[in-house]
């Protein structure tokens, strides 16, 4: 995957707003990776050698398949080719060194995605689809893309105002809560746990650290 932007949302479920402590967003939090991150639906998550506190959020992915720019909200579902899992691996260590969320966010090797691409002809309403997220067998977290603040057609038409998104751009909309860091007592990952991020119609992500 070599995607020109993959581009996140943070804080874009209520109840994971609520478990940071941090103010209710007014408009999506829109942080970036590098395609350097990403790594495929089988591939080891190669960077415990990085971080000792390493995260997991699982999330809905969106795949730009039509030049986007200043799309109104009503026709940004018409820009998209696709939906898709994807698990925000976060070297907390990393992000909480600096007010900047960039070197936990973006370490190579360290960001599964896949294991298809789906329609949303096949998907339904993208707004409507459980979430889970496993650890070791272990439910972490589990949500329904109902629960978002922010929409994807609206978060779709929110960057292109500032940001033209081209084909295979990738779009994370963000976690529900249930993050390893705000467990008591942190419950982060090792070498060995397998982590598995499924979506309702589009697929089952699952990866084991290394």
């Amino acid at each position: 995957m070599d995607p020109a932007k993959v581009l996140c949302v943070g804080l874009n479920y209520s109840d994971h707003v609520g478990e940071t402590g941090r103010e209710f967003p007014s408009h999506p939090d829109i942080f970036a990776k590098f395609a350097s991150s990403l790594i495929g639906p089988h591939d080891g998550i190669a960077c415990s050698d990085v971080s000792v506190n390493l995260d997991f959020e699982g999330e809905l992915a969106i795949v730009i398949g039509r030049n986007c720019r200043r799309v109104a909200e009503d026709d940004a579902l018409g820009h998209i080719a696709g939906l898709t899992v994807f698990n925000d691996i976060t070297a907390r260590d990393l992000q909480y060194r600096g007010t900047q969320w960039l070197a936990g966010k973006a370490v190579d090797g360290s960001t599964p995605c896949g294991p298809a691409l789906v329609t949303l002809d096949d998907v339904g309403d993208p707004q409507s689809l459980d979430l889970s997220t496993r650890v070791n067998g272990l439910q972490v977290q589990g949500s329904n893309t109902k629960n978002m603040i922010f929409p994807i057609a609206r978060i779709v038409s929110y960057i292109s105002q500032f940001l033209a998104l081209s084909p295979g751009d990738i779009i994370a909309t963000g976690t529900p809560e249930g993050i390893g860091a705000k467990r008591r007592p942190p419950v982060w990952l090792q070498p060995g746990d397998t982590v598995e991020v499924e979506i309702e119609k589009i697929g089952l992500l699952r990866n084991v650290v290394v």
